[in-house]
């Protein structure tokens, strides 16, 4: 099971250092290295996140996530992303800018810090509303309670969670934005583009998550006339095409969560090294990486068995799109950013143990089940 989740993992991984020393020596080897773990880290919490959407998924989609998802991830993320990024910001053509990355990446991180405000704004503010959703939501199993309990009836008004968005972007715009940080340590306002980025993260998330919605439900319903229909002695009706419609848009979903989560990762990177090549190949292998581990989470099951691991990773989200909001103005440190969603999920999972353990004195003092009996 583990090897066959992970053994393309495993393999690119092998390869992808072996480039890299043939590219750069023992120093190119050491960098991709340290951005592979860099990623991990940074994107554990997302793994979590990605399982709880792609478990209802069939097999073949998740095939897609790990394949045509996997191509998305390293190469559009990794590679084309931060060049679109420096193309946009510098005005320059995606040529010139694959140039400038490979002949001067000093000038090329100099941009590409300097495009940030507008990154963390788009990512922050998409994280936030994943986060605000699943805090003001009503569910039956609740880790931090005094916390959840009164934001989930909160939760009842509607569309609290876009108001609620609205006013922290709002509180950024007129804060950090207004000194945002640029290359050589200087500040400059960027109070309308942080603004105009996160209207647009809000935006992606609304019409995404809202498609995916859409054709979630659209399938549920089918599903249940079809099961009607089949109680009444009728023929069940078909909803295939409502399954590829709605598996189309969780992947989407997918992509663009993955997209959000990937910024901190590149921005990060940039303090590691400015080569494209070594970070395509590091970050590469980290997103592969988070991908096998989510596929992983799901055929084991393992959201199930710890209830609060999707909790921890949404608190993780929740933290992140927060660090990514002052880091338009303030540098924190990649390790501290790692950390926060590596503590809270550590949490998440021991807190899921004990009520496991709970549960289980529980039954033992409950004595032997009729099935034990017989």
């Amino acid at each position: 099971m583990l090897l066959r989740t992970f053994g393309w993992s495993f393999g690119i991984t092998v390869l992808g250092l072996v480039a890299a020393f043939f590219y750069g020596g023992w120093t190119a080897f050491g960098v991709v290295a340290i951005l592979t773990v860099l990623e991990i880290s940074l994107s554990f919490d997302n793994a979590v996140i990605n399982a709880g959407i792609l478990k209802k998924l069939s097999a073949f989609w998740q095939k897609i996530f790990l394949t045509i998802g996997v191509l998305i991830a390293v190469f559009g993320m990794r590679l084309v992303f931060p060049v679109v990024i420096v193309a946009i910001s510098a005005e320059l053509s995606p040529l010139e800018a694959v140039d400038l990355s490979f002949n001067d990446p000093d000038r090329y991180k100099e941009l590409v810090t300097d495009a940030h405000p507008s990154i963390a704004a788009f990512g922050g503010m998409f994280l936030l509303m994943i986060f605000l959703d699943f805090i003001f939501a009503e569910r039956d199993i609740q880790w931090v309670r005094w916390i959840e309990r009164p934001l989930s009836r909160l939760g009842r008004v509607d569309m609290l969670s876009v108001c609620v968005a609205l006013i922290v972007l709002l509180t950024a715009a007129l804060t950090v934005a207004t000194h945002a940080h640029q290359h050589g340590g200087e500040h400059a306002d960027k109070s309308e583009t942080v603004l105009l980025s996160g209207v647009a993260g809000l935006i992606a998330y609304l019409v995404v998550g809202g498609l995916s919605s859409f054709f979630e439900n659209r399938l549920e319903a089918g599903e249940q006339e079809g099961d009607e229909q089949a109680d009444r002695g009728g023929s069940a009706t078909s909803a295939t095409a409502l399954v590829g419609k709605a598996a189309f848009f969780m992947f989407l979903y997918l992509e663009v969560l993955d997209a959000s989560f990937s910024f901190d990762g590149v921005i990060g990177a940039f303090a590691i090294t400015n080569e494209i090549v070594l970070m395509t190949l590091g970050l590469g292998i980290g997103a592969l990486y988070v991908r096998s581990l989510t596929v992983y989470l799901v055929r084991q099951g393992t959201l199930d068995d710890y209830v609060y691991l999707e909790h921890g990773a949404h608190y993780a989200i929740g933290a992140l799109s927060i660090i990514l909001l002052t880091t338009i103005r303030y540098e924190i440190n990649e390790i501290i950013t790692g950390l926060v969603g590596v503590v809270l999920i550590g949490l998440s999972f021991w807190s899921s143990v004990r009520r496991n353990r709970a549960l289980a004195a529980d039954g033992d003092d409950a004595g032997p089940t009729p099935a034990q009996q017989a």
